[in-house]
């Protein structure tokens, strides 16, 4: 349930040459608290040398601040008010009482609505989920930040170091496409690898497609331990089927030990980050060894939208160590951009 608490906006006023008298305002709080209809309890201010301002009005409702900054030519002021009249009516006050050129308006409601960045907003066009609740906040013993929260729009979610990997909603979209772009070209499924996908997704995918066996080597067991226990449709008990096998700790370390020419479908579901292209292509020729001829190497790449020199460098990796690759693109509503997955066939 949503609580609201009251309403809150700041004002930058830009372009200020004169700088007003201590007295003036105060004699402005008081005709803001009129209009509002709020009333002032108790006023503080405090001049600076050689030159500033700060003032904070205690009200009843809440608080009036104004912070200037004549160097500058700035003068910061908030009103936060959980009365019935909006404080944005301080804004027609000032603009008739204060000379400026422009005044930057922030609005917001101050409730116990949970707002979370995505980082794949850019700098110019900045995003938000609505958490409803949130399930899990902790950091693993691999060293992870591990988060499952309920979306209002998508449900529950993992978030690792604070970037979205899955939400119930849509994940279907992210693991479908994935696996059916390396089935895409070669049709073989006696034996697949599945190198993270921690969620679960891309195993069950795979158990759905009747792959005959699956090696799941997974670094963190604690986000396959928090996705079974909150977002279980997802993975719907694949550690538990008798084609998978999880192989706990570092990936690249643990497939040393497999034997030449293995496999027919690798999935390589790591992070989207510079480290793990960098540790894809560092452990390339390990993969090549253990795919079978004609065997297929499918990777999560990113997304083009968003970052496109990203995909642009696993390209590069798939090209240069197999010489070929194809590139599919699914758009996930949850991560809001389309999302690549990079495919090559062993020669």
């Amino acid at each position: 349930m949503i609580t609201k608490v009251g309403e809150h906006i700041t004002l930058d006023i830009l372009g200020t040459k004169k700088e007003y008298d201590p007295a003036f305002y105060e004699k402005l709080v008081y005709k803001i608290a009129k209009i509002a209809k709020v009333t002032v309890l108790q006023i503080s201010k405090y001049k600076f040398e050689p030159q500033g301002f700060t003032l904070v009005a205690l009200l009843a409702e809440s608080h009036i601040s104004f912070h200037t900054f004549p160097e500058k030519g700035i003068i910061s002021f908030d009103f936060f008010t959980c009365a019935k009249i909006s404080p944005s009516v301080a804004l027609d006050v000032i603009k008739d009482e204060i000379e400026h050129t422009h005044i930057i308006k922030k609005q917001f409601n101050r409730d116990t609505v949970d707002l979370y960045h995505d980082n794949y907003s850019s700098p110019g066009l900045k995003k938000s989920y609505v958490v409803n609740k949130v399930f899990e906040n902790f950091k693993s013993k691999v060293g992870q930040h591990i988060e499952i929260l309920e979306l209002e729009q998508f449900g529950k979610a993992l978030f690792i170091d604070n970037e979205i990997q899955v939400a119930e909603k849509d994940e279907h979209l992210y693991s479908s496409t994935f696996v059916n772009s390396g089935l895409s070209l070669n049709s073989n499924k006696e034996k697949a690898a599945i190198i993270g996908g921690g969620d679960g997704g891309v195993a069950r995918e795979c158990i759905s497609k009747n792959f005959g066996f699956i090696d799941w080597y997974e670094l963190d067991p604690e986000v396959v331990e928090v996705c079974d226990k909150h977002i279980g449709k997802i993975g719907d008990k694949a550690t538990e089927k008798n084609s998978v096998k999880c192989v706990w700790g570092d990936a690249f370390e643990s497939i040393k030990a497999v034997k030449d020419d293995t496999y027919d479908q690798i999935y390589v579901d790591l992070n989207d980050d510079q480290y793990c292209i960098d540790l894809a292509a560092k452990n390339m020729n390990s993969l090549v060894r253990i795919l079978k001829p004609k065997g297929v190497i499918t990777a999560q790449v990113g997304s083009q939208d968003k970052k496109p020199k990203q995909v642009e460098y696993w390209l590069n990796i798939f090209n240069q160590n197999f010489g070929n690759t194809k590139l599919s693109r699914v758009y996930i509503p949850s991560f809001d951009c389309s999302w690549n997955f990079s495919s090559s066939i062993n020669h």
